[in-house]
């Protein structure tokens, strides 16, 4: 990779940031990696500010106009008209050569490249960065598990923030954010390593359907992200610690700390707002795991090495192609498919495109080989299907996995009129669905076997008929809505299909038994949740909300042995099923 630019591209590159709206974002959570089970830091050694092991944040970001107006703003690094242009372009220039003289020194490795673009102040003395730096150094093993899940991202990811000429450790900051696990999910619903929530991630462009879900896109949540970055850092005048608070929190709340500092004739940077407990963390922890990336001699720990060189090739397939044959014809794993495109949430990419994959680059010609003597109607499975009478479009789809509209774009139908007796063409996956195990259907059929392990019962089954809600579906059998939803892999506000048969967990057991083990499958699913218990509510209440038991979180957490309440900010450890999120 390299990082040697001239002045005349970086005069460039500041007027077209500074020049060009572009589409915008939102703030995420963290998570655990699709290979590794859950595993609790050891006993007495839990980190002083808040979890890293594939933690989730513990408040959900709030709605608020800093992101409109941060869309609006999008692109914007700087008001070049307040400083004078040589100065902006001889800073520029200074971190290119920078750059430039240690890539010369590299041996390749892509952490060389992300030292050398380091840009925020290291010399900030703070009780909050020493604990985390002590966290970090006493748990070599979670560096190297991130380290490894990161290998797959870190040279694009570097790429596109060397382009914009911005501080590398934002590279580091999906560490934080996510541990680098592109299915991280938090109970705020935020996901991909870059954690966007359902509305930010549609603000900035991150397109979400049955087949795709952007905000796990790595190349697309990627330019998102750094989008909404570089707004906020135009927003809060060029100071990059109150950007990524904001990133964090949200701009409406650090506005307001600094308001209220004005007021109180404080100073107004980081270190003196007073920002949600999880913000006052945030920050110090990025910081603290670059001071470590810049110098892992001096503290004791090391970061395996990462080529300097793409870890994949983009092939445009130019139609649907169901994701096992892929892997197949890439001479890969369907895993390691399913962790470079992550965004793809079932057996096939989506009929209507995005028709473009990532394929490890020493495999992106033996595919594109293969790919080229297989015809675009084998790259599917075709079942001809007879309508019954009474069956819909919908119900058809619901049947063999796929959605109405696809069935209508193959069949060449036109609106949603179908005759009995007549044959429509469904596409459906080539192999078992064992063979896609990071598939959304998959997982939720995961979730659905550990759910029956748990409450130590069969669920009932409801078929839906005509009028059916999940409102009053959940009235009748006197369950949470909101869990009734998960529990099938639905939206709250989703239409429901008649026949779709749903599964209905009515009584808890109290005798639930934690197994100790995880077979592969689930253990890709699941994800630790630092949880801040709030005002108001109760165990029973949480565990409701995650389609947990009481006994499992009294399990996870022994300090509530005993105890017949819970207090507000009390924090809890939970583990949450990432299907349940979607």
């Amino acid at each position: 990779m390299k990082y040697l630019r001239s002045i005349t591209k970086s005069v460039c590159t500041l007027f077209v940031l500074s020049a060009c709206q572009q589409p915008g974002i939102e703030r995420p959570a963290d998570l655990g990696s699709p290979n590794t089970s859950p595993v609790a830091t050891a006993a007495g050694q839990q980190p002083p500010t808040g979890s890293h092991y594939e933690s989730t944040s513990v408040e959900e970001p709030g709605e608020s106009i800093a992101i409109a107006e941060a869309a609006i703003k999008t692109g914007v690094l700087a008001d070049l008209d307040s400083t004078p242009l040589q100065d902006v372009v001889a800073q520029k220039v200074t971190i290119d050569d920078q750059r430039a003289a240690a890539t010369e020194v590299t041996s390749g490795n892509v952490w060389d490249g992300i030292r050398a673009g380091f840009q925020l102040d290291t010399t900030v003395e703070d009780v909050r960065i020493a604990d985390e730096m002590r966290w970090y150094a006493a748990h070599q093993d979670y560096l190297d598990r991130v380290t490894v899940r990161a290998s797959r991202y870190l040279y694009h990811v570097l790429g596109e923030v060397d382009k914009r000429a911005l501080p590398t450790e934002l590279v580091l900051l999906p560490v934080v954010e996510s541990a680098y696990d592109p299915f991280a999910y938090s109970h705020g619903r935020a996901m991909g390593i870059w954690q966007f929530i359902p509305g930010t991630g549609k603000l900035f462009g991150l397109k979400k359907n049955w087949w795709y879900d952007g905000r796990r896109d790595i190349q697309a949540a990627t330019e998102a992200a750094l989008n909404y970055l570089e707004a906020l850092h135009g927003e809060f005048d060029d100071d990059w610690l109150l950007a990524l608070a904001a990133y964090n929190s949200g701009a409406g709340k650090v506005r307001s700390a600094i308001r209220k500092n004005r007021q109180l004739g404080k100073p107004i940077d980081f270190w003196s707002l007073k920002l949600p407990l999880e913000t006052r963390t945030y920050v110090p922890k990025l910081l603290a795991i670059a001071r470590l990336v810049a110098n892992p001699p001096e503290f004791n720990v090391r970061f395996s090495e990462i080529e300097d060189q793409p870890y994949w090739v983009q092939v445009d397939t130019g139609s649907q192609i169901d994701l096992a044959l892929a892997a197949e014809l890439a001479e890969i794993s369907v895993e390691e498919l399913y962790l470079l495109n992550p965004a793809f949430s079932r057996w096939a990419t989506h009929p209507e495109g995005p028709h473009q994959l990532l394929i490890p680059a020493g495999q992106g010609q033996v595919f594109k080989q293969n790919l080229e003597q297989l015809s675009p109607e084998k790259r599917v499975a075709w079942l001809r299907h007879k309508i019954l009478p009474g069956e819909s479009l919908g119900l058809i789809a619901w049947k063999y996995g796929t959605t109405a509209s696809t069935i209508k774009q193959v069949n060449g139908l036109t609106g949603t009129v179908i005759i009995a007796g007549r044959s429509l063409l469904i596409p459906s996956a080539l192999q078992g669905q064992d063979s896609y195990k990071l598939s959304r259907d998959e997982r939720l059929k995961a979730t659905q076997t550990s759910l029956q392990h748990k409450h130590g019962n069969a669920p009932l089954k409801h078929e839906v008929v005509v009028g059916d809600n999940l409102w009053d579906i959940s009235r009748k059998y006197k369950v949470n809505v909101r869990a009734l939803a998960k529990w099938n892999g639905l939206a709250t506000t989703g239409l429901l299909h008649p026949g779709t048969e749903l599964s209905i967990w009515t009584r808890p057991s109290s005798n639930v038994i934690v197994s100790s083990t995880h077979d592969k499958q689930r253990s890709e699913v699941i994800r630790k949740v630092n949880y801040h218990v709030r005002k108001g509510e109760s165990l029973s209440l949480i565990a409701d909300k995650f389609n947990l038991s009481v006994k499992n979180i009294e399990k996870w957490n022994s300090q509530l042995i005993g105890k017949r309440y819970i207090q507000p900010g009390q924090r809890l450890v939970l583990y949450v099923d990432v299907i349940q999120a979607e």
